[in-house]
């Protein structure tokens, strides 16, 4: 059994929970620019929560492959007043905050947020693991895949992936950072073969003990360039993907669509009751 403090509550990680995006970009590859007021921010989280959703992730800056970063003024200004505003008409809601910057996690701990999602693992500002132990809230460790040149001897990613979290959660540890999630990065760097290894030996995450698997893979390019889709169809391949994913002991899925994943873990646990 897994449980991480959120903040003082404890959330039991024994059977998979929800995530639900809150994107506050223009330029998100599937739902920019939709959260454009006040109005539709609190609906569009209302909506997350009634469907199900346990943890709400916002971020306000896009990492869509070959995105310009917003300047980490602007990422604040888009991400601080949203948390705020959210915090004081649901304030028993968990915030993840999907942020690469230490003074962006920084603000939104200090309006409320309860767990950090770094898409780089800490690797884009070295700060991060510095001063997040003395919050004592949960972080996400993501395995952001920098691909090697072309010339040089291409390494098993999953040999890599294992050797990034054994290294850094030794790191985080020492930092005083004890409630890790493990998020294996999917389309962070990766290519379409690898984003499916991943998938296929995901299972072998497992490894480390307590720490639980995080899923981001929600309507991502590794389904719609395979099925020559839209992304914007690409939610029954996010179900069929998301189902495997629970087969392999995900936890906790990032997503944008709550109720379909929700419906796949309920027709899950109900398969793997039956004897």
């Amino acid at each position: 059994m897994t449980i991480i403090n959120f903040s003082g509550r404890l959330l039991d990680f024994n059977h998979p929970k929800i995530m639900g995006i809150v994107n506050l970009t223009p330029d998100s590859f599937y739902d920019g620019s939709k959260l454009y007021s006040k109005y539709t921010i609190l609906k569009h989280v209302e909506n997350l929560l009634k469907e199900g959703a346990e943890i709400i992730d916002i971020g306000g800056c896009s990492t869509k492959p070959g995105i310009r970063w917003v300047k980490e003024e602007e990422e604040i200004i888009r991400v601080i007043s949203p948390i705020r505003m959210i915090k004081k008409h649901f304030p028993n809601i968990q915030i993840s905050l999907d942020t690469f910057r230490s003074e962006v996690a920084k603000q939104g701990i200090n309006e409320g947020v309860t767990m950090i999602n770094d898409i780089s693992g800490g690797q884009y500002n070295t700060n991060m693991y510095a001063w997040l132990g003395k919050y004592q809230i949960p972080y996400v460790l993501n395995y952001y895949h920098i691909r090697e040149k072309k010339r040089k001897k291409k390494e098993n990613i999953i040999i890599k992936i294992h050797r990034f979290f054994s290294e850094k959660i030794v790191f985080l540890k020492r930092h005083g950072i004890n409630d890790i999630l493990i998020d294996p990065g999917f389309g962070f760097g990766k290519t379409l073969k690898q984003n499916f290894q991943l998938l296929k030996h995901l299972s072998l995450l497992n490894l480390y003990n307590n720490h639980v698997i995080l899923i981001g893979i929600s309507r991502k390019s590794m389904i719609h360039q395979l099925l020559n889709i839209s992304c914007k169809n690409a939610l029954n391949g996010t179900s069929i993907l998301h189902t495997i994913a629970i087969f392999k002991n995900a936890k906790l899925f990032r997503v944008h669509d709550v109720k379909e994943i929700k419906e796949c873990i309920k027709l899950v646990s109900y398969y793997r009751s039956i004897s």
